[in-house]
């Protein structure tokens, strides 16, 4: 069955996934991570792409990110993806696959849930049970949008500036949202959307990708269809 044209428009916030095959180690010292982060700041300023947020775990990466043109995630992944494999089994040593298959991604409204979907992804490292702060993971990008540690990968999006007119009240703001975790219904909304290729958003929203792109945005129905 051939697979489905993934949706990339421009000017849409897409979070990304990708994960290890067999859920095995990408990430095997800072080295290995700093690799990664430098090509994808290379490869996300080639193809018009804004890193909004980020965590590299040991077997998977998440990302927040905003294409400048259509595709332009998907260009990025492609050429990341390749280079990083290269290194890795050089690295090490080693011959063949490392990345699960495709990226997973899903699209997502700035308004409510971009937010949600950053805390989700700054997180992880506090939900692995890897540090009791997110700001004690270095490989994330809180202590960049929650401490205004300096980047050249990260490109907040207009979401966090309408936290604050100063960069120290934006901070002071964005920390406040890590007071409580995220609600695991949130969770489950973000995790079914990035997995199963959806969107993360309201009905409306939902609506308006659906009548873009022709596709549906919505969970599939089970069970067999009600003759009339």
């Amino acid at each position: 069955m051939a697979r489905l044209l993934r949706i990339g428009p421009a000017a849409m916030p897409q979070h990304v996934i990708q994960r290890g095959n067999n859920r095995q180690v990408c990430f095997a010292s800072d080295q290995d991570f700093s690799v990664y982060e430098h090509r994808l700041k290379v490869y996300a300023q080639e193809f018009s792409v804004e890193v909004h947020a980020w965590v590299f775990m040991t077997n998977h990466v998440h990302l927040l990110v905003t294409p400048a043109i259509d595709g332009g995630v998907s260009k990025m992944m492609q050429a990341l993806g390749r280079y990083y494999v290269r290194y890795f089994n050089r690295e090490y040593q080693r011959t063949g696959t490392l990345w699960e298959g495709r990226f997973k991604s899903s699209l997502v409204q700035s308004e409510r849930y971009l937010l949600q979907c950053q805390r989700y992804i700054e997180l992880n490292p506090v939900r692995a049970n890897m540090g009791v702060d997110p700001g004690d993971y270095v490989w994330s990008s809180y202590q960049c949008n929650a401490l205004g540690k300096a980047s050249e990968l990260c490109s907040p999006h207009p979401e966090y500036p309408s936290l604050g007119r100063e960069a120290g009240e934006r901070q002071h703001r964005y920390r406040a949202l890590f007071c409580h975790h995220v609600e695991a219904e949130v969770i489950d909304e973000i995790r079914q959307s990035v997995n199963k290729g959806l969107v993360l958003g309201n009905d409306r929203f939902k609506d308006e990708i659906e009548q873009l792109t022709g596709r549906g945005a919505r969970p599939a129905k089970m069970g067999r269809p009600v003759l009339v």
